[in-house]
Formats: C-alpha cells, structure tokens, sequence
C-alpha cells in the first residue's frame, strides 16, 4: 500500500462474486467512521500463492479466504493453533512485514448460538451433521467451549472417523442411519452440510426425535429459513440460523484489519436479510 492510501481488505476466492462479505464490512466502515475499502478478488487456484504472499503488494492490508483457496492458506501464512486444528483458514492480516491466518468460523458459529439461543451450552450432548471443513470448525467450537460428547453424523463414516481421531474421544463418530438414536438425547442440534441450502437436496429428518430443551443450528443462510430451522421453530425449539454465524465470523477479520471492534446489530442483519431476498419486478 502507498502511504497515506486508505486501508483496503478484501475476499478471495474463485468464485467469490456472490458474497455478501463487503456489505457488511462496508456498513461497519460507515458506522465507525473509517476511511477504508473491502473488494473481491477473484483469483484461481494457480494465481492463488502469488497473490496472497504479496497481498500488500496488491494494496491490501489483509482479506479473508473462501472457497477453493482456505486449505491451500495453511501452507503459505503464519498459521495459529486455531487454523491448524480446523485445517482451514479464512482470514489473512499482518503482523509487521510477516502474513498471518486464522480462522474465524470458529468465533462466527459461538458468537451465533451464544446470541440467538443464551445457556445453549448448558448441556453436555451434541448432534453434528456433516464432516466437511464447516464440522470442523464447529467441533473444535464445541470442544472448547466444554461439550462432553459430540456425536459425528456423516454418509461416508470414513470422514467422520477421522475427524475423531484429530478431535479425541469426546467426538464419536457415526453412520447416518443412526441420527435418530442420537437425537433422542441431543441438546444441540447443529447441520454443516449443504443439505437444505437453495438447489440443494432437504435435510430428511424428524425433530420431533429431540429433546424439549434443544437447539437447532443450520449453517445454510439461504434460504434463511431452512425446513429444519421451520420445523424447530414449530416445535417451539430454540433455533440459530447461518446468516447470524456469517455476520458473527466477520467481526475478528475487521478488528484486525481496522483496528476497532464491530457489532452485529438488527440493522446490520436487516440490510443483509434484504440483500439476500430476491428480486421481484414490481
């Protein structure tokens, strides 16, 4: 970056025109009264290590990370505990001349359950569904925030299986024909699979197997309302939704980048609910 030039992050990824990650970063600049910029870059998996080792060189003072490019990152940044547990990063800074990775899903997911559903983690049983990067990040939440036992859905066992042998014996890995035993004394419910997601095959289960107490977290933020989290919520269970960890997961990126802390407000989620209805003709 030039001296005096404002301060500019930005998301890589291929591609990455979908995302709504510089709205909110936009919004939080206006709200903070910060001179700065957050754009796309969209860069393939072949250009990906000559853009994020000299990512200042671009004009950035850090970005996240998205898909296909959040594994590759391990081998190229300053890795913390966190990115190296989860095996992915999404968030790029600088510490002096030197390139850092986090990974801040992991914040994203508790911060979300933490607001939309307080003394979740009062429980001590957990129902993961999927074993991707996203279940990850979501054991290694669960984990450190004190969850006894995570029970580890999965179609092909192979990846759940290892996933609990990274994680410990706290995560016990399971076929998916076997969810509704698990459910049955399951405080958290939490879905990590695209399953539900827009284009995308429903999630066929049955929640009336879950406990009165529990809570339901799906990842997928379009539609917001997934027929999971519609079918909790008829049950008068607790719900979190995928939009709420989007916006939690960017608050660690834009302190680091910027310097000040941002909050997830209604109105953020509001201006970012709108984004995301479509469009209709008048």
């Amino acid at each position: 970056m030039q001296p005096g030039q404002p301060r500019a992050a930005c998301l890589i990824g291929w591609p990455a025109a979908h995302s709504r990650s510089p709205l909110i970063h936009h919004h939080w600049l206006r709200e903070l009264n910060i001179e700065g910029g957050y754009s796309i870059e969209s860069v393939p998996p072949e250009g990906f290590a000559e853009f994020a080792m000299n990512l200042a060189h671009h004009g950035y003072i850090g970005g996240n990370v998205t898909i296909p490019h959040k594994e590759r990152v391990l081998q190229l940044a300053d890795c913390d505990d966190r990115a190296k547990a989860v095996g992915a990063a999404n968030t790029l800074y600088y510490v002096g001349d030197r390139l850092h990775a986090t990974n801040t899903d992991v914040e994203g997911f508790i911060g979300n359950l933490d607001a939309a559903a307080p003394g979740w983690d009062s429980g001590t049983e957990a129902l993961v569904l999927g074993a991707g990067g996203s279940s990850r990040a979501v054991v290694f939440g669960l984990l450190e925030r004190g969850i006894a036992r995570i029970h580890l859905a999965n179609r092909s066992i192979a990846r759940a299986q290892a996933i609990a042998a990274q994680f410990g014996d706290r995560v016990m890995p399971m076929a998916w024909d076997a969810i509704p035993a698990a459910m049955k004394t399951a405080e958290l419910l939490v879905n990590t699979t695209s399953l539900g997601m827009k284009g995308q095959p429903d999630l066929v289960i049955d929640v009336a197997g879950l406990p009165a107490e529990a809570v339901v977290a799906d990842l997928v933020y379009v539609p917001l309302r997934t027929p999971l989290l519609a079918a909790s919520q008829a049950r008068g269970l607790r719900t979190a939704d995928g939009l709420g960890m989007l916006l939690h997961q960017a608050v660690r990126g834009f302190e680091l980048w910027f310097g000040q802390k941002p909050q997830v407000t209604a109105k953020l989620r509001a201006i970012v609910e709108a984004d995301l209805q479509p469009h209709t003709v008048a």
